[in-house]
């Protein structure tokens, strides 16, 4: 069952505004876990990584129990002084907690280069930690969001053995989006009982058809993640249902996933990069993504532009060895726009520009005989786009 945003046992949220960001939104939030629980969590690849990214690792060889999320600030670029904000971060909330600090995993995202604050961390420890209850996961996810326009939050429930399994995940990110290893924030929550290495290997399978097939514009942030957790409150273990657990976080991921690509900053279309006919998976996905990281292609999808030259120039030039001119089939949704490498007889300009003009477009591109099929995520590229990163410290 995929529905709204469900309670998940073992599980308190809290979020509130703490002053960090300046518009007394939701800026600090609070996740809490019950004893026993397991944690596993992937972090961004970038080697400039935020503070919290480099705690968050240590600490993960903790029995973690909670996380803290704070947004408007990124902690990120902020050197030894920023290290010392966070470890103080979690020293703060671990006396209210009555758990040792490397039992918290911090977690920041807004601004790269700015100090974190801690008189909104001194001054709202007793509020945030009183404020913890299982049904505020939806604060949770207001307060992580930085430009984002939207919420994002998906739930899934199955049942095993006459017991309910139930996953649930928020996510943030709208710009600054491109996978490598998950670009967002992002945490998942179930009260299934696993190890931390099956949740580990559950995560990895999830965000490799998720979050890390999605782009924006490219760039990979400083302080990316997503964490799972599995309280052991469901009376069901990981083992007794791999396969159905397995499927819901997929399902779960790839929704978040694609909640961050139509939420893209200025973002006016849904686009989807389908490559297939290729040896390797790598192959496919390096052509899925010079298509959808061109400047030229996703203004020509802005613009409802039908400028199909564009999409072919873009798998000509992407980094893969093989690919034949005359095994090439490029289509707009069902339209075909190049059969064999040549201009398809039946395509017309006014046929390519009533496809272009759709919210949700699939490019689908043929390079050979192979079974192999990739897909990428991504949108197109707005005046918005521009507007939104050139003011973004306004």
């Amino acid at each position: 069952m995929i529905g709204d945003l469900l309670e998940v046992r073992g599980v308190k949220f809290a979020s509130i505004s703490s002053g960090i960001k300046q518009n007394n939104a939701l800026d600090l939030s609070l996740i809490s876990f019950t004893k026993g629980t397991q944690t596993a969590a992937v972090f961004t690849q970038n080697i400039f990584c935020a503070a919290p990214v480099i705690v968050a690792k240590n600490h993960l060889n903790s029995n973690v129990k909670a996380l803290l999320i704070n947004s408007g600030n990124a902690n990120a670029g902020t050197g030894q002084k920023g290290l010392e904000a966070c470890l103080k971060t979690c020293e703060i909330f671990a006396g209210k907690l009555d758990i040792n600090s490397d039992q918290i995993l911090p977690f920041s995202t807004g601004v790269i280069g700015q100090l974190l604050p801690l008189e909104p961390f001194e001054n709202n420890t007793e509020k945030l930690v009183d404020g913890l209850s299982s049904s505020n996961m939806s604060d949770v996810s207001k307060g992580i969001l930085t430009t984002d326009l939207v919420e994002k939050s998906c739930s899934i429930s199955f049942v095993i053995n006459g017991n309910n399994v139930t996953l649930s995940g928020i996510a943030k990110g709208s710009g600054m989006i491109r996978p490598d290893m998950a670009t967002m924030l992002s945490f998942i929550v179930s009260d299934i009982g696993a190890s931390k290495e099956e949740l580990y290997d559950c995560l990895d399978i999830a965000v490799n058809q998720s979050f890390n097939r999605i782009t924006v514009d490219g760039d990979t942030s400083t302080n990316d993640a997503c964490t799972l957790s599995a309280t052991d409150q469901s009376s069901v273990q990981l083992n007794d249902c791999k396969e159905e657990f397995q499927n819901a976080l997929n399902e779960i991921t790839k929704i978040l996933a694609q909640m961050i690509i139509k939420d893209g900053e200025g973002a006016t279309k849904f686009v989807e990069i389908k490559v297939g006919g290729l040896s390797s998976v790598d192959d496919c996905l390096e052509v899925a993504y010079t298509v959808a990281h061109s400047p030229l292609v996703k203004t020509a999808l802005f613009a409802s532009d039908a400028n199909w030259g564009r999409i072919l120039a873009a798998v000509g030039r992407s980094k893969v060895d093989g690919i034949s001119i005359e095994n090439i089939d490029i289509f707009l949704n069902d339209l075909q726009i190049i059969s064999s490498g040549e201009i398809s007889k039946d395509y017309t300009e006014a046929a390519g520009s009533l496809e272009m003009q759709k919210p949700e477009i699939t490019i689908r591109i043929s390079l050979g005989a192979a079974h192999t099929s990739e897909s990428v995520w991504t949108t197109d590229l707005s005046y918005d786009y521009v507007k939104i990163n050139a003011e973004y410290r306004s």
